[in-house]
């Protein structure tokens, strides 16, 4: 008798991350961010200057050995300060996005699995809150809720999860419908169940794409907040601070490193950030099965 072989499809994630694989711009993206994330992170055992270190000698100094990035006017060292306002950024994006992604999912959830007067009420929230001016929005909450990098935590938050209310809430109602759902439903599950047996596995790909995004935005928020004096306060770096401190026009004309570099890492980190998200969007993209 001849051996009968089969082969056994990939799954949906692997499908997936070959998709990844095979996006130039995302793989660019983790090239990028990787190293940068690393050094960002580490650069206290290996630099030899921390970020409010005065070097009285060296003040408004370019660029050298001694100084990668040159010094800021009170002779701080740039490179430790883009390096310390990289960890700041990042730890503000990091729990925002995990608080946004947190409150977003159940509120979504919720709306798409507690029953219909619960489904109509949260909406509406949902679209009070997407209707107001996002820019006049974020300042108000920023002077409400003060400087420093839990209000700007706080504030970013809660600008922040509407959108992904809403795209849970569509990805569930067609959920709720599946004999699965009614079945656990008629055997008496009650809304956690629902929400985390069957909601939060059937989300991740929504949740994952909308983290890696929402990190970038979070950056720039937060680096916007800083740069108008609302979120990150002197003298703690932060990339958003740094560039306004930088602004004035002898700064930019003479001492362009003092903004170059803070701006340069800024804009780097959020595109690769983006390649990322856009790459992992695509990569989860059910219509690319058909391509």
């Amino acid at each position: 008798m001849l051996a009968r072989t089969s082969t056994s499809s990939p799954g949906p994630l692997a499908r997936a991350f070959e998709r990844f694989r095979l996006n130039h711009a995302a793989i660019c993206g983790v090239a990028i961010i990787v190293p940068m994330f690393l050094a960002i992170l580490t650069y206290p055992l290996w630099w030899g200057f921390k970020p409010n270190d005065i070097d009285l000698l060296a003040m408004n100094a370019g660029p050298s050995a001694k100084h990668w990035f040159g010094t800021d006017g009170v002779g701080r060292d740039i490179f430790a300060r883009v390096m310390d306002g990289g960890r700041i950024s990042l730890l503000v994006a990091l729990t925002s996005t995990i608080i946004s992604a947190i409150i977003g999912f159940l509120v979504g959830a919720m709306s798409a699995l507690a029953g219909r007067w619960a489904d109509a009420v949260t909406m509406r929230f949902v679209d009070l809150v997407m209707t107001l001016p996002p820019v006049i929005f974020l300042l108000v909450l920023a002077s409400i809720a003060g400087t420093g990098i839990w209000p700007t935590v706080f504030v970013i938050s809660l600008l922040s999860w509407p959108l992904l209310a809403r795209m849970v809430r569509s990805r569930l109602l067609e959920l709720r419908e599946r004999d699965f759902v009614m079945a656990a439903r008629g055997m008496g599950a009650g809304l956690p169940h629902l929400l985390f047996r069957h909601g939060l596995p059937n989300s991740i790909d929504i949740l994952v794409v909308f983290a890696t995004l929402q990190i970038a935005n979070a950056i720039l928020l937060e680096a916007g907040l800083s740069f108008l004096g609302l979120g990150i306060a002197p003298p703690a770096a932060s990339w958003g601070n740094m560039l306004n401190a930088a602004r004035s026009t002898a700064v930019l004309e003479q001492y362009p490193w003092q903004w170059l570099f803070p701006g340069g890492a800024l804009v780097t980190a959020v595109l690769a950030i983006n390649f990322i998200g856009d790459g992992l969007r695509d990569a989860f993209d059910p219509r690319a099965e058909l391509n």
